[in-house]
């Protein structure tokens, strides 16, 4: 085998490496994050029968506050909310057409990853 095809066998087995170990972190994210979503939660609560936003800490505070989450901008709410304000349909149809044609697309490269097998 030549080196090229060398350095692309390891290539391949690198990126697949990655991306394994990419998974696994992610999955460890994302139940650190369940986990720190419902801790919070219950903390909330308790602090709330004291009326009282702070935690003192060895090295700091934690403050309880109140933030606001917006939905995102999908063309459903765009629609819903320009046929609220433009009563011809015809206007908003065009609107949307305009705006989903001339979003900004870019092309890029990428792999990937189907697992057809469960690896043991």
């Amino acid at each position: 085998m030549d080196n090229q095809k060398l350095q692309f066998v390891s290539n391949v087995q690198k990126w697949v490496h990655i991306d394994s170990q990419l998974k696994l972190a992610n999955e460890k994210t994302k139940q650190m994050r369940d986990a720190k979503h419902a801790l919070t939660e219950q903390i909330c609560e308790y602090k709330q029968q004291f009326k009282d936003n702070t935690i003192e800490l060895s090295d700091g505070n934690l403050k309880i506050f109140e933030r606001k989450e917006y939905s995102p901008l999908s063309y459903g709410y765009l629609e819903m909310s320009l046929r609220e304000i433009i009563q011809n349909d015809e206007h908003v149809d065009h609107i949307l057409k305009y705006l989903r044609d001339n979003r900004e697309v870019t092309v890029v490269r990428d792999i990937r990853r189907n697992i057809t097998k469960e690896s043991v």
